[in-house]
């Protein structure tokens, strides 16, 4: 997933149910699977995010010496500024980029 070319909402956005859930015919279905979807996407910007921050982390046990790392804060910025992952979620809905599967079939 490429977060710097989403066209997904920062703020928040009133949505048209309807269009939520003609994919499945149930709104109910069509939240669920959206949720997991931002599950999904929230875990793999977490693991980023930590690898990034991994990169600049400096292991001192001396608590006099803080060091504000700029990259670190530039890093910490660039994903505060993000869309969330409900809204990511919900963007790639709207673009039929979620595949699910009904159990019961």
């Amino acid at each position: 997933m490429d977060l710097k070319k989403t066209t997904a909402p920062v703020n928040t956005v009133t949505y048209n149910r309807t269009k939520i859930e003609e994919p499945t015919g149930n709104i109910y279905e069509a939240i669920t699977i959206i949720a997991k979807r931002a599950s999904q996407i929230n875990t793999e910007i977490k693991k980023e995010l930590i690898e990034k921050l991994e990169e600049f982390a400096t292991y001192n046990d001396s608590l006099e010496e803080i060091f504000e790392n700029k990259e670190q804060i530039e890093v910490s910025k660039f994903y505060e500024k993000l869309p969330k992952p409900h809204a990511l979620a919900v963007q790639e809905w709207f673009e039929e980029k979620v595949a699910y599967r009904e159990s019961n079939k």
